[in-house]
């Protein structure tokens, strides 16, 4: 019988991390310890209560405790959320039934730092928006960084970014957090936009997960229906075609099944300083990598992660 792993999910919940949460709760080879709140796609309250709204559209069979996190960068001012990719809410405009779920009476930073120490070695940290409350648990305990490991979704090394031409959101949102989480030691997947590029959820696909969806799954079809819908004409605006990139569902899947990407091990230097490359995560090429802090994904097969999506969220 194949091994669980057990993760701890940092969410800033927009529609591809609602995506993100409803496969990681449908898995049968992820087991969620805990799940923690930023800002991002929307304030840190609103992530909270739509990770907690997602939770029981999912309807995970074990419970899952939400602690909510930071709400601003480490040093900056916050950027506003974008509603053109993520509605008004960061659910494309759906609004879910209320939930009686709260999140626990813990700070984010807390909970890993508390987690982490009680699964020495058992967990993996998967991030994908900020790495601001990260940043702010290894300031609490550094020690956490030879506890866990961390499979991130952020990051671009040989594409542009989609915040500046240099930098991804998730990075480009708290680039001092950023730096601070590359240089503390903890191991590193990256799962940038190299990869997630690529992971084009296509009209196709939608017709597929559709049709398998079966009737008593009215909610989690008609939240489906609607947030894939959102985003094929968002992206079809931006004149990018009809799909949608799964950014947050393939760095879960990449905890799961680490043969769908090929990496290569870097050393990345997160850029803090300059007003134009601010958030890049830079790569000296000019040389050879005589060390790294990060296994950056370069290559994936998309198609095998994108049915693979589909079969978990339908099973």
């Amino acid at each position: 019988m194949e091994q669980v792993q057990r993760i701890l999910m940092d969410v800033d919940t927009g529609v591809d991390d609602a995506l993100a949460i409803i496969f990681a709760v449908k898995s049968k080879k992820l087991h969620i310890e805990g799940m923690t709140t930023v800002f991002g796609n929307v304030d840190v309250k609103q992530a909270t209560e739509n990770t907690l709204k997602v939770l029981d559209l999912a309807q995970p069979y074990y419970k899952i405790p939400v602690a909510m996190g930071a709400d601003y960068p480490l040093f900056r001012p916050r950027r506003e959320a974008v509603t053109a990719i993520h509605g008004i809410n960061g659910l494309a405009g759906y609004e879910l039934p209320a939930t009686s779920r709260l999140p626990i009476d813990e700070s984010a930073a807390d909970f890993i730092v508390r987690v982490v120490n009680e699964r020495v070695n058992d967990l993996t940290l998967v991030f994908t928006g900020r790495l601001t409350n990260l940043a702010i648990a290894l300031a609490k305990d550094p020690s956490i960084a030879q506890k866990t490991k961390l499979v991130l979704m952020g990051g671009a090394i040989k594409v542009p970014g989609n915040t500046t031409p240099v930098a991804e959101a998730n990075i480009h949102g708290d680039p001092e957090a950023a730096h601070r989480v590359f240089e503390s030691g903890i191991p590193i997947t990256m799962v940038g936009l190299d990869v997630t590029g690529k992971a084009k959820f296509s009209e196709t696909h939608f017709h597929q997960l559709m049709t398998g969806i079966t009737d008593e799954q009215a909610e989690l079809k008609a939240f489906m229906d609607h947030i894939f819908t959102f985003s094929f004409e968002a992206s079809d605006r931006l004149n990018e075609g009809k799909y949608r990139l799964m950014h947050d569902p393939l760095a879960l899947a990449v905890v799961e099944d680490a043969s769908l990407v090929q990496t290569e091990d870097y050393y990345v230097h997160i850029e803090t300083k300059g007003p134009l490359s601010s958030g890049a995560t830079l790569v000296d090429f000019r040389r050879p990598q005589l060390r790294s802090n990060a296994s950056v994904c370069m290559q994936v097969r998309a198609e095998d992660f994108l049915q693979h999506y589909i079969h978990t969220v339908l099973s």
